[in-house]
């Protein structure tokens, strides 16, 4: 007897639906949250428009260090990151627990956390008390760039003043310096990510997944690894990648069926 095309239809689709779920280890996946390129240029910002989450700060070890806009990154300037809003846009950012705020110039792309939807700097963290806590629920808007743009917040690197009398030079025999690392050669100051593929309570159930995702996607990565970041053991694929060969691979890996998030890697 002959089906009717709707039936058919159904079938396929079904059959369909087995393969993929088949070839998936049939396990539930929760789409990732790709960053942008740091390269792609975001529409201006729209003066007011506001938004609402979490907020984090970050220090060391990036202080010092090249910025997605290209500055340099100075923990003691009232800046922060974000990952769309374009660079000197200046936003507001309200504490909805204590109510206090700070405006901050965005420099920089991150934080790459789900969940957060700016990375402060510590000058900014300060000013709104967060830098105990780590986090804060906060509410950004778009604000127009002040009249008078804020002096840095800087107190403990002010240069000290100059003596009445100078002191004098040390032998050069006497003591020697060590050379200095510019930034280009310093690798430590070189931005480098990877990808989060999960996390876990547990040491030996990050490490099984570890194995699973090694066997499952050599053809992808075979550098999968476990690391501790208390209080939870974070399974990361690839190592000291640029943030475009993280974003291509978090990408690849989500295609297959994988959870990816973009991580900056220590």
């Amino acid at each position: 007897m002959l089906r009717a095309p709707v039936h058919a239809g159904f079938t396929l689709c079904a059959l369909s639906l087995a393969s993929i779920l088949i070839s998936t280890g049939c396990a539930h996946h929760t789409p990732a949250k790709i960053p942008p390129s740091a390269r792609a240029t975001p529409p201006p910002a729209k003066i007011g428009s506001t938004e609402t989450g979490m907020a984090s700060w970050y220090g060391k070890p990036y202080d010092g260090r090249r910025a997605a806009s290209g500055e340099i990154y100075d923990m003691q300037q009232l800046t922060a990151a974000h990952r769309s809003l374009p660079f000197q846009t200046w936003v507001e950012v309200t504490d909805l627990d204590n109510g206090k705020k700070v405006i901050v110039r965005i420099t920089d792309r991150g934080p790459f956390v789900d969940g957060r939807i700016i990375d402060l700097s510590l000058a900014a963290a300060r000013e709104i008390e967060m830098v105990g806590p780590g986090t804060a629920r906060v509410r950004l808007k778009v604000v127009p760039p002040p009249e008078k743009i804020p002096e840095r917040v800087a107190i403990a690197r002010a240069d000290p003043p100059l003596p009445a009398t100078p002191p004098p030079k040390e032998p050069r025999i006497e003591k020697q310096m060590e050379p200095e690392k510019s930034p280009a050669n310093d690798p430590l100051r070189r931005e480098v990510y990877a990808v989060q593929a999960a996390a876990f309570a547990d040491r030996d159930r990050a490490e099984a997944y570890s194995n699973t995702l090694r066997a499952r996607f050599a053809d992808l990565t075979n550098e999968s690894r476990v690391v501790s970041s208390p209080p939870v053991w974070k399974v990361l694929l690839g190592r000291e990648l640029s943030l475009d060969a993280a974003n291509d691979l978090a990408a690849r890996l989500k295609d297959s069926g994988a959870t990816a998030l973009v991580v900056r890697d220590f």
